[in-house]
């Protein structure tokens, strides 16, 4: 009789050929766990008894970032609590409306590696300003588990491209900053001048004065002109020392231990195994390693950007 066939269970001859259950196993199975907490909201009838629904146009409490299906069938999503219900595009809007972080996650997908996906879903979770995916259109969305839908995911026929690109808007960025600047110095100068032209009382048209008089601590068009141009000018710096940072291991490369990743930033992750192209690394301002030590070369590639993006969050993010 073949012992590999299902008469064999049977067959006391064939027992040299089954395992004895692990002891660990049996007890783990006789434990009763696990028991997993409930995630999720069910329908708004259920968790909602009674109450009107907030996608009802007629109610006083409609809310259109509320989505009829959601609404119906339940929400088991992986969003935050004060999300459920809510459309997909409400919650994007949300996120830029709070406001979005200063980095940027660019992903080569030359090997369409499956650790994009988790790149993905860990860009949302930190709040960065971008994803770009640099490569062929398609990549793994496996397990991005539909995160990307809640970001700004731009793509690029190449890393050489999508360099240009970054540069290009950060150079559009500081443009802007300095007319900003320009148009407060110029109020700035046109507010001292009325103001000594009457010995010292300002005179501000109308159409600068925004003050609630009736706020005992207002704030003056003089000093709101001077804040914006404060403003401006450190938002200029800001972007001056923008950087293109890869994450690699290669000679050269600094410790991110030790490295201050600058406010605005693109960081650029490789495939697992090759890592970064070497045109990445020639067009990165810095190569920054993460320290190990144990007996593997590198980490998991979308383990070793989630690195990354705390050690951001860590030297940036307010945290609340």
């Amino acid at each position: 009789m073949n012992c590999l066939s299902s008469r064999s269970l049977t067959n006391p001859n064939c027992d040299r050929y089954m395992h004895a259950p692990n002891p660990i196993s049996l007890a783990a199975k006789a434990s009763g766990e696990p028991e997993f907490r409930e995630i999720g909201l069910g329908p708004w009838s259920e968790t909602h008894p009674g109450e009107t629904r907030p996608d009802d146009a007629s109610s006083a409490n409609y809310d259109s970032r509320f989505d009829t299906e959601l609404l119906n069938e339940g929400d088991r999503r992986n969003v935050l609590d004060r999300y459920r219900y809510w459309s997909v595009s409400a919650i994007k809007a949300d996120l830029d409306a709070r406001g979005r972080h200063d980095f940027e996650v660019a992903v080569e997908n030359w090997t369409h590696d499956f650790n994009i996906g988790s790149i993905v879903r860990t860009a949302n979770a930190f709040q960065a300003k971008r994803v770009h995916i640099v490569g062929p259109h398609k990549w793994n969305r496996k397990g991005a588990l539909m995160t990307e839908l809640y970001q700004h995911v731009e793509h690029h026929p190449s890393i050489a491209e999508l360099v240009e690109c970054w540069r290009n808007r950060i150079g559009g960025e500081i443009a802007y900053e300095r007319a900003r600047a320009a148009a407060a110095a110029i109020h700035i100068h046109e507010y001292g001048a009325r103001a000594a032209a009457v010995g010292g009382q300002s005179l501000i048209p109308d159409s600068f004065d925004g003050r609630d008089t009736g706020t005992a601590n207002a704030v003056s068009p003089m000093q709101r002109a001077m804040a914006e141009l404060a403003d401006a000018d450190s938002r200029i710096k800001g972007l001056q020392a923008a950087r293109v940072i890869a994450l690699d291991i290669i000679p050269g490369a600094v410790p991110m231990e030790t490295y201050r990743f600058p406010r605005r930033c693109l960081l650029l992750f490789g495939a697992e195994g090759p890592g970064l192209s070497q045109k990445a690394l020639d067009l990165a301002d810095d190569v920054v390693y993460i320290s190990q030590f144990g007996s593997v070369r590198s980490i998991n590639a979308g383990a070793a950007a989630a690195v990354a993006m705390h050690a951001w969050i860590a030297q940036h993010a307010v945290i609340a």
